[in-house]
């Protein structure tokens, strides 16, 4: 094995080189796909690839380069930024001199602030360069509208059990880019539980049988397990430990414990966890656990959640801090929460019971002349005092919040 590509993470080395050998999205580059024609023709659009960690981004992004001829220049939107930018549009500039196209590989393009992105817009406009952004971030809500306008959004799927289970058998029988010349030993079974235990994420299954084989050649489930455990510091951002540790700080501050709130906000944190996943739960836990006890706190956390959106870490951790300490200090009430879903119980039982005549809207003659908003009661004539029924005459008088 080439000591040079041994140096490389066994999840870079096995990385496919061309689409037949690329599994798991035969929905964007199988045969006869658009994608896959855009490849093969060399026309291709510029593109955002949304997809769950470990699901092929940055592959696909690789293969599609070498397949086209393009210069490939990958950059990191989290240590990236306009200065770099300037670098690779001056060196897209120069290869189209010499008719040669230049891809521009975005690795987490959501990290990008307003400004990063509008800087990077005109010269996709132009054909500059070939935009490809990855990200695992809905890109409606995380990328710039007038970007986003000029890219193909293509939409990459959680690889099967099935799929890192190849791959795997791959990795150990590999002996140029593999783990072959280790002679693992290592039944399909257990392969198939670390599969399983990767959430779908391909990287995470190759970096702990990587760590595991690099201990002790006969793996069985139980060192798998362990070396799982030891690789991710017991926190996998996409597997079972990820949901314990997020329980863990939604119950701490449901519990009004803000020192064990801080404790599990700090181990996500501090094990990569995206912050806007942890500001996002926040916002949830605002309204779910404390509502209409202090409706602050619905502020306190969509004010983390933008701080952290224009911030990024590690500046925000301080900011999640704060929120998080607020919520475990404030009065709780779930009182919003189960109200809703009773309400939400009455639809699935009820299904689509009628809007009272007298509630409905009226913006033609006819509907008019059948009755739509006959008696209806304007609130601010009756100083909002009125005597009205709101919902239909099957819940009529029901309370959801007493």
């Amino acid at each position: 094995m080439d000591k040079e590509i041994n140096k490389k993470p066994l999840a870079d080395r096995m990385r496919p080189e061309k689409l037949e050998d690329f599994l798991g999205q035969e929905e964007v580059v199988g045969e006869g796909r658009m994608l896959r024609k855009s490849i093969e023709s060399d026309n291709l659009p510029s593109m955002i690839f949304w997809g769950p960690p470990g699901s092929g981004k940055t592959t696909l992004a690789h293969i599609i380069a070498k397949k086209t001829n393009f210069e490939f220049i990958q950059i990191s939107a989290v240590t990236s930024g306009l200065k770099d930018l300037r670098v690779v549009i001056k060196r897209a500039q120069e290869n189209s001199l010499f008719e040669k196209r230049t891809i521009l590989f975005i690795d987490e393009i959501h990290r990008w602030n307003k400004a990063q992105q509008d800087a990077l817009l005109p010269h996709v406009e132009k054909g500059t360069i070939i935009l490809i952004g990855a990200t695992t971030e809905n890109p409606s809500f995380e990328i710039r509208n007038a970007l986003l306008s000029r890219c193909r959004v293509f939409v990459l799927n959680q690889l099967s059990e099935e799929n890192i289970l190849e791959i795997l058998k791959k990795a150990v029988a590999d002996k140029d880019r593999g783990l072959g010349d280790l002679n693992l030993k290592v039944d399909d079974n257990v392969l198939a539980i670390l599969a399983q235990m990767s959430n779908g994420d391909v990287r995470t299954a190759l970096n702990v049988l990587e760590y595991a084989g690099s201990v002790d050649n006969h793996l069985t489930i139980d060192r798998i397990k362990e070396a799982f455990q030891r690789s991710f510091l017991l926190y996998d951002k996409d597997g079972e430990e990820h949901y314990n540790i997020i329980s863990a700080l939604h119950k701490s501050m449901r519990g009004s414990d803000p020192d064990a709130a801080l404790y599990w906000l700090a181990r996500m944190l501090e094990s990569g966890e995206d912050p806007l996943y942890v500001a996002r739960r926040l916002v949830r836990f605002a309204s779910e656990d404390i509502g209409l006890a202090n409706s602050r706190a619905l502020e306190q956390a969509v004010a983390a959640y933008q701080a952290c959106h224009f911030m990024g870490m590690p500046e925000c951790n301080v900011v999640l801090a704060q929120a998080v300490f607020y919520m475990a200090k404030c009065q709780k009430s779930n009182e919003l929460y189960t109200a809703y879903g009773q309400a939400a119980a009455d639809v699935k039982d009820y299904g689509n019971l009628p809007v009272p005549m007298h509630i409905r809207n009226a913006p033609t003659k006819l509907m008019k002349e059948l009755g739509y908003g006959k008696d209806y009661k304007y609130s601010p004539e009756y100083n909002y005092q009125e005597k009205q029924d709101y919902l239909p005459d099957k819940l009529k008088n029901k309370k959801y919040i007493k």
